[in-house]
């Protein structure tokens, strides 16, 4: 096949993040197995505008703020030429619309929808604009395949509309021997939670610092490390000097690979308390290092962690109920160890691989549905679940 794919970003960007680790790794694999792939993004400072990442041709055009318009005008005119046989649009922050103007199929990646979760993020006009622009999804986009990343994404695509049978479920994979180290440190002597990812508003790392003041006082010796960087860091900053946990919060930064591993492997916990994701793939890093969960009860993480297996489900944006989830994997070896022996296990069954081979697939079927009848009037069979529900076949 020869493949458009769309994307806020590609994997080079600063801003990268787990959206793009998958598009990218899909995207290398499809092209190993001999498909052309073209992937459109915007650019970011001093980045080449053309380039070629892991055997994927990558152009850059636009900015982050005006990508959905350039980058759809681009893909416009990519189509214009006929040599390409299906669009794989990945609908991260705002959607491209490319059905309006693309003859062949289009086929979605869905990692999750904002909602009404944009506006613990930014301002309410600019949540306004980004609220209203997922409303014409489900009518623009009738005739795709959508692949959600999780049974939550996916009830949420039917419940704005989508055909149930159109929503194919690809989970995010892990390359695992990558966390699998021989020379694995140890744990670390002092208690140790981490914080692991971008830090946006909304993801509400500061529920995790409010945590840690519980934790302090339970349990005086333990610390946090909140691995990532982005926008919120200097409010995150703010509250832990106003906490006085300056002494026990360390903003480790933007983690090379091996380093973020490594933290990982020295870690008790990990604490996730986003209040929405479309999985949660520091959930499988933590998990193939042998580190618990403790996770917001919200869509994507009850997917990805297995209460009361791999880890601990609590309310979402409660301090207390974090704090209180995490002391037992702090405090008790042989809790933590089991935990972490069923965590690995759990993350070694999501591969990159299987997932470039569901997504493959998934393209291949919207092609034949448009050979079969023009803009994709037949619809998917299956039940719209991922490969738990129909085995590895995908679907």
């Amino acid at each position: 096949m020869r493949i458009l794919m769309l994307n806020w970003r590609d994997i080079e960007s600063p801003w990268a993040g787990g959206a793009e680790v998958q598009l990218q790794a899909v995207a290398e694999r499809l092209a190993a197995r001999g498909h052309e792939v073209l992937f459109l993004a915007s650019r970011f400072p001093n980045c080449a505008p053309e380039t070629t990442v892991r055997g994927v041709r990558v152009r850059r055009l636009g900015a982050w703020w005006n990508a959905n318009f350039v980058l759809f005008r681009e893909a416009k005119r990519e189509l214009a030429t006929a040599r390409w046989d299906v669009v794989l649009e990945d609908i991260n922050k705002v959607a491209f619309f490319t059905p309006l103007a693309s003859p062949v199929p289009v086929v979605v990646l869905v990692p999750h929808l904002f909602g009404a979760t944009i506006f613990r993020e930014t301002n309410p006009l600019f949540g306004a604009y980004l609220w209203l622009m997922e409303r014409p999804i489900p009518r623009v986009y009738r005739h795709s395949l959508f692949m959600p990343v999780s049974d939550s994404t996916r009830r949420d695509l039917v419940q704005r509309g989508i055909d149930p049978e159109r929503a194919l479920v690809v989970h995010n994979g892990l390359d695992f021997e990558r966390y699998d180290l021989q020379d694995r440190p140890p744990r670390s002597a002092q208690p140790t939670l981490v914080h692991l990812g971008r830090l946006m508003r909304y993801k509400s790392a500061d529920v995790a610092v409010h945590a840690m003041a519980f934790v302090r006082a339970a349990l005086p010796e333990a610390r946090l490390v909140v691995a990532g960087d982005g926008p919120d860091l200097p409010r995150l900053q703010r509250l832990v000097r106003r906490l006085r946990l300056e002494s026990a919060v360390e903003f480790a930064g933007y983690l090379p690979h091996e380093d973020k591993v490594r933290l990982l492997w020295q870690s008790h916990v990990l604490l996730n308390p986003s209040p929405k994701e479309g999985w949660g793939l520091t959930v499988l890093e933590a998990n193939a290092c042998g580190v618990p969960v403790v996770a917001s009860r919200r869509p994507g993480l009850v997917d990805s962690v297995r209460d009361g297996e791999t880890g601990t489900l609590v309310p979402y944006g409660n301090a207390r109920a974090f704090a209180a989830a995490a002391l037992p994997f702090l405090r008790d070896p042989e809790l933590r160890a089991a935990f972490g022996e069923r965590a690995r296990a759990w993350a070694r069954r999501f591969t990159w691989d299987d997932a470039a081979l569901q997504t493959e697939r998934v393209l291949l079927q919207a092609v034949d549905e448009a050979r079969d009848q023009p803009r994709g009037g037949r619809k998917a069979r299956g039940s719209g679940r991922g490969p738990e529900a129909r085995g590895s076949s995908g679907v």
